[in-house]
């Protein structure tokens, strides 16, 4: 899934009201964060702690991962927190089974941050390319 296909403003049925999605907003942080989180994906990888980062971004507090940026001190709307795959498959967020499913939807480390939205309607996969 690409980050458009979560930017879109709502259904047609909410057409014209001023509910806006909260990810316009992590498009902006993300692409502010870039070469922070870029870097935490090499350290990972580098290190052999996993070949396939995953970091969290959130607007409340979650349980998973170590935070790496914080809305609160960068002045931003989104954290972020780094994680990994096999700590997702540890806590049950990803199945063992759709584990090599997941892999072989893994984009390229190296051009693209895999990030868990976290937002009240609930969480999903993107990949978003680095600048």
């Amino acid at each position: 899934m690409d980050i458009e296909d979560l930017l879109k403003e709502g259904r047609p049925e909410d057409k014209g009201k001023e509910k806006k999605s909260p990810l316009l907003s992590l498009e902006k942080d993300l692409t502010f964060y870039s070469d922070s989180i870029k870097e935490v994906s090499e350290e990972i990888i580098d290190a052999e702690l996993s070949a396939y980062p995953i970091f969290i971004a959130h607007q409340h507090i979650v349980t998973i991962g170590e935070l790496i940026l914080d809305h609160n001190e960068l002045g931003t709307e989104w954290s972020i927190q780094a994680s990994t795959l096999e700590e997702f498959v540890e806590n049950k967020l990803i199945k063992d089974y759709k584990t090599e499913e997941f892999k072989k939807q893994y984009k390229d480390p190296d051009k693209f941050m895999c990030i868990f939205a976290v937002v009240p309607e609930g969480a999903n996969f993107v990949f978003y390319p680095y600048k």
